[in-house]
């Protein structure tokens, strides 16, 4: 279904391959009804499928983008054939030519429609004429001519509309993403001197002073955390997916080293030993690191970390023993900026559920009483690709 829609010379050509398509095929199907205009039938349902076959292999996207406009003049020619050979009969033509009008409206611009209407008419009222139909049937024919031109201009009014808000749309994300990757990328560089020379000077600390080094120390890692989220967020954006190495690992010892980049004392792991994650590790100890982080900021100890698996699901469980989350809170809790506060902007869930998703899983909320329970499921093991 990709290739029939969007925009561009190739998806117009291909969508009028199939509106003449579906007219050959209606043509054949009309010939047990109409034994004696088998023949015409049969030659409308060549030309027809001969143009869609055309419109489909031709490589329009290598000659201009308005070539593919040119294809509704044989199939003006074919709508007039189709006319005449019934004697005048208009009742099939008539929704044809609607259609061929609000093709020619989603892709090309006004001046083009205004084109095709003198060929349109003469191919849906010359064959009208020849075949000396009443004055009733030409007025009809002259009443549909103009409201299907309104139609087609009011369709192209729109979606000219909605291709401007794309194209600015896209221009404020191109900005948007490369602002966040720059700023996310220029204060990671100094950030890595400051911390390197808190930590030299930890060393030779004692009392106060360590402990305002050690105060310190935690900022910057919060400060490195946002801007690692910062670039995260950008590479979701921007790729709209994520690209994992997933490969089998030990579900306990990828957690436990997920542990070791937060204060992990008031933190308990109940995880099997022999049970394996297909995960990327990196990015499932980025999950852990988010929701733990969560627990210990927002909630109370202890946290527990869980992880269990029914065979085709593995569900990882964060736990504290807090306040849980407010109910107004709740439906925004993994939503882009939704939680945030003073203490964060808000997208360490967000993170954490479109990670989840790049897995095959999900990730959501469900109340501790007390505390909170922050769930995330993965493929098991068994029902995972490595290496996606």
């Amino acid at each position: 279904m990709q290739r029939l829609f969007g925009s561009g010379p190739r998806i117009a050509a291909r969508q009028s391959a199939a509106l003449f398509a579906l007219a050959g095929t209606l043509a054949l199907v009309g010939i047990p009804n109409e034994p004696r205009r088998g023949s015409d039938l049969l030659l409308i349902a060549a030309a027809d499928l001969v143009l869609a076959g055309l419109a489909w292999m031709l490589p329009w996207h290598r000659w201009s983008r308005r070539g593919p406009a040119l294809l509704a003049l044989p199939g003006f020619a074919v709508l007039g054939f189709s006319t005449w050979a019934f004697g005048g009969v208009a009742t099939g033509t008539g929704p044809f030519l609607v259609l061929l009008y609000a093709w020619a409206a989603l892709h090309f611009p006004r001046w083009i429609l205004l084109a095709l209407a003198p060929p349109a008419a003469i191919a849906y009222v010359v064959p009208l004429i020849v075949t000396a139909q009443p004055p009733v049937v030409l007025g009809s024919a002259l009443i549909l001519l103009p409201v299907a031109l309104a139609v087609a201009l009011l369709i192209e009014a729109q979606a000219r509309h909605l291709r401007e808000d794309r194209e600015r749309l896209t221009r404020i994300e191109s900005w948007r993403a490369a602002m966040i990757g720059t700023l996310a990328h220029d204060v990671r560089s100094p950030l890595a001197t400051v911390q390197m020379t808190l930590e030299e000077l930890r060393e030779g600390a004692t009392g106060h002073t360590a402990r305002m080094v050690d105060a310190a120390l935690r900022q910057t890692s919060r400060i490195d955390r946002l801007a690692t989220g910062l670039l995260d967020l950008n590479r979701i954006d921007t790729t709209g997916h994520l690209r994992l190495d997933r490969q089998p690992a030990s579900a306990r010892e990828a957690v436990l080293a997920a542990l070791s980049y937060v204060s992990s004392a008031d933190v308990g792991v109940q995880i099997p030993h022999d049970l394996t994650l297909c995960v990327d590790r990196e990015r499932f100890e980025q999950i852990v690191v988010n929701l733990v982080g969560n627990a210990l900021r927002y909630g109370r100890a202890p946290v527990t970390v869980t992880i269990t698996s029914d065979g085709t699901t593995d569900r990882l469980e964060v736990r504290d023993h807090g306040p849980g989350v407010p109910e107004d809170l709740r439906t925004r809790l993994f939503t882009r900026f939704g939680a945030g506060d003073r203490e964060g902007v808000g997208l360490g869930l967000w993170i954490v559920r479109e990670l989840a998703q790049a897995h095959g899983g999900e990730a959501h909320y469900e109340p501790g009483d007390p505390g909170t329970r922050m769930i995330v499921t993965f493929p098991a093991a068994s029902e995972a690709t490595p290496g996606h």
